[in-house]
């Protein structure tokens, strides 16, 4: 009788694990996935978002002012001078005579309008418009340039446009103030009152001249009096050659005072009163009116005011003392 072996013992079967650590698994590891899709679609979208942002300002830089200069057909011609005169504002000579420019070279028009609303400013930007006015004249005898006179016109103003061919106004606009100042203050009494020392010091005598927390001393007035004069001389000068026979000289013409517009057509300091359309209408006979007024983008007027902050830290001392057609 043969030995029958004895069942196999059957091998011990592996642990698997619980079907509830493999859900979480399986769960985990599909969100991972889910939160990379999103966080790349993200960054799909916000490169995009600033690609078209950059070609917007690009757009918006060189593209802004391209609209005028494509007129073909017969027109009158506007530029603005809008706002005080200077370098740190829309209104410098470099804006202006961009646009007058523009106008001059466009053939199809027939004459140009400089519409004016300033109350001065600069004596060297408001130079530097009325001299390019006469250029710009000499070399285009056939198209006149008329300013026109909104609210107001004044001091260096009224010195950039004294080169047009003719000045029109309104009966109530403000023409005039033909001087120029220099102003300021003073703090040394009060400074003595309230027990406070000046240390002001300078290499070169007449370094802190003007120092408004230092006594005047008369040499310093004489000095600052002496260049004053000679602005307003140059102005007065200007003024009448641009005018010519029209004006009417007074004693108070040039002494700072400013009159309506209906005065100062009386005084020649204005030809006629009218508009803008009341000028492109009548008087140039084309009613169609372009506006080639240089408008700054995105990067000029970040590189004005960058540069106007980086000069009031250069040269904040200077700041009281330059002289003002104003």
């Amino acid at each position: 009788m043969t030995d029958i072996p004895p069942p196999a013992t059957p091998e011990p079967s592996k642990p698997r694990p619980n079907n509830w650590e493999r859900d979480a698994i399986e769960r985990i590891a599909s969100a991972a996935l889910v939160e990379q899709r999103r966080a790349r679609r993200w960054g799909i979208f916000f490169k995009l978002f600033f690609a078209g942002y950059l070609l917007l300002l690009l757009v918006l830089a060189f593209g802004g002012d391209m609209g005028s200069k494509a007129v073909a057909g017969r027109h009158t011609a506007l530029v603005d001078l809008d706002g005080t005169i200077a370098a740190d504002s829309v209104a410098n000579a470099d804006n202006v005579i961009t646009g007058l420019r523009a106008a001059f070279d466009n053939r199809a028009a027939v004459a140009v309008i400089l519409r004016v609303n300033s109350p001065g400013g600069s004596p060297v930007h408001a130079g530097y418009i009325y001299d390019e006015i006469k250029r710009l004249r000499a070399k285009h005898p056939d198209r006149p340039l008329y300013a026109v006179v909104t609210d107001i016109c004044a001091s260096g103003c009224y010195y950039a446009v004294a080169a047009a061919d003719k000045i029109y106004a309104d009966r109530a606009s403000i023409v005039g103030s033909i001087g120029v100042l220099m102003n300021g203050f003073g703090f040394t009494e009060t400074m003595k009152k309230l027990g406070v020392e000046r240390r002001l010091l300078t290499a070169g005598e007449n370094k802190g001249i003007l120092d408004p927390f230092s006594p005047m001393r008369p040499q310093d007035r004489r000095h600052a009096q002496h260049m004053l004069n000679q602005i307003h001389a140059q102005f007065i000068a200007k003024v009448r050659e641009g005018r010519g026979h029209a004006l009417k000289e007074t004693r108070d013409m040039f002494s700072g005072l400013f009159w309506t517009g209906e005065q100062a057509k009386e005084m020649g300091l204005v030809d006629e009163l009218g508009s803008a359309g009341y000028v492109a209408r009548e008087v140039i006979a084309a009613e169609d009116i372009v506006d080639y007024t240089y408008r700054e983008n995105f990067v000029d007027r970040f590189a004005r005011r960058l540069g106007g902050a980086m000069a009031q830290t250069l040269g904040a001392e200077m700041v009281n003392r330059t002289p003002l057609l104003r």
